[in-house]
């Protein structure tokens, strides 16, 4: 969530946000994407760069992120009326989109898409302006679902915030499309919901057969070694599911970064885990491998962050977006001259 707004600063500045046609996002990018949709309206363009990103972006999450929402979540959840992913909706809207709905999302462009994972039928569920789909159940009209709920939805971590329960309430609409063989109830009247990334961990699959030109940023976290593994089936099995999890994030970023590497694509493949030496593009900016690798080992929890944890990790996320796009996209591009937080460095 943090990371990305550094993302969103350097794009911002190098004038390409607005030129995005459309934004996909799981897990905690959608809670920075949903906030970046609502606002898009009152940024202020002038010449491409938004005037009032800051303001209206990135201090509003920060404000979030000086929070610990997810423990208080979880034991009210457990002990009260009311699920864990419902206290997570309230926290979202209370922070950031005050009673915003899916119908305040901006007309296109660019498209906002919310990616969730549909533990019913094993594909997306994605939520843009006015509506949510999954490709096997259908599209249903839904303007007036809280934001915050979507994205409490995309971000639903497993096993503690998943799932997000939807009712959409209305039918699909007709008439169906080829491939909604799950038409039918109970799969139309309830949604069970989980974190974007459980499928998507990119929140590629909305865009790659759509765009030539493809940005991505890839802030989750990765699987650590264990010396000693358990044994018991429970904690085993859940090992093995994050094993397999691995598996398939590196599948992915593999593919997105043959592809820009061979031309297939356009754009730039980043990661808050990679080492600054692993891109070629010059830059002022100093990123020692063992500071980003310190910032990459920030639990990815709803957790309070320091001031200077929050400031380090957008400029970490600033200067990363910024050698990536000079190296795989536009070597002509300016380099960034300065940290968003120049005293807080990485």
């Amino acid at each position: 969530m943090v990371f990305h707004l550094g993302v969103l600063w350097r794009l911002n500045e190098l004038g390409m946000l607005q030129r995005m046609t459309r934004i996909s996002s799981v897990s905690g990018g959608s809670i920075t994407s949903g906030m970046l949709a609502i606002k898009w309206k009152s940024l202020a363009f002038t010449q491409s760069v938004a005037a009032r990103y800051v303001e209206e972006v990135v201090e509003p999450i920060r404000k979030l992120a000086g929070e610990t929402i997810d423990k208080s979540s979880v034991i009210r959840g457990i002990l009260l009326p009311g699920s864990i992913s419902d206290r997570i909706a309230n926290a979202y809207d209370k922070y950031l989109y005050h009673g915003a709905t899916l119908n305040d999302l901006p007309d296109e462009p660019p498209r906002f898409t919310i990616n969730a994972t549909n533990i019913q039928t094993g594909a997306l569920c994605r939520f843009t302006k006015g509506e949510m789909r999954d490709y096997r159940v259908g599209k249903f009209l839904t303007p007036s679902l809280l934001l915050a709920k979507a994205v409490a939805a995309s971000s639903a971590f497993p096993p503690v915030l998943s799932p997000t329960v939807i009712k959409p309430g209305v039918p699909p609409e007709l008439p169906p499309f080829p491939g909604e063989d799950l038409r039918r109830a109970p799969f139309t009247t309830e949604f069970v919901l989980s974190d974007g990334g459980v499928y998507d961990n990119l929140g590629l699959e909305t865009v790659w057969k759509r765009c030539a030109t493809v940005f991505v940023s890839d802030a989750g976290g990765k699987m650590k070694p264990e010396e000693k593994p358990h044994h018991d089936w429970a904690r085993h099995s859940y090992r093995v599911l994050n094993v397999i999890d691995n598996q398939v994030r590196s599948l992915r970023n593999r593919m997105v970064v043959t592809s820009l590497i061979t031309g297939e694509r356009a754009g730039a493949f980043w990661s808050i885990r990679t080492p600054r030496a692993k891109y070629s593009a010059e830059s002022p900016l100093q990123c020692p491998p063992a500071a980003t690798a310190e910032l990459a080992g920030i639990d990815t929890r709803l957790a309070k962050l320091s001031a200077s944890q929050q400031e380090r990790l957008i400029n970490w996320g600033y200067a990363v977006t910024d050698v990536a796009v000079r190296t795989y996209f536009d070597s002509q591009l300016p380099a960034a001259q300065s940290f968003p937080y120049p005293k807080s460095g990485v």
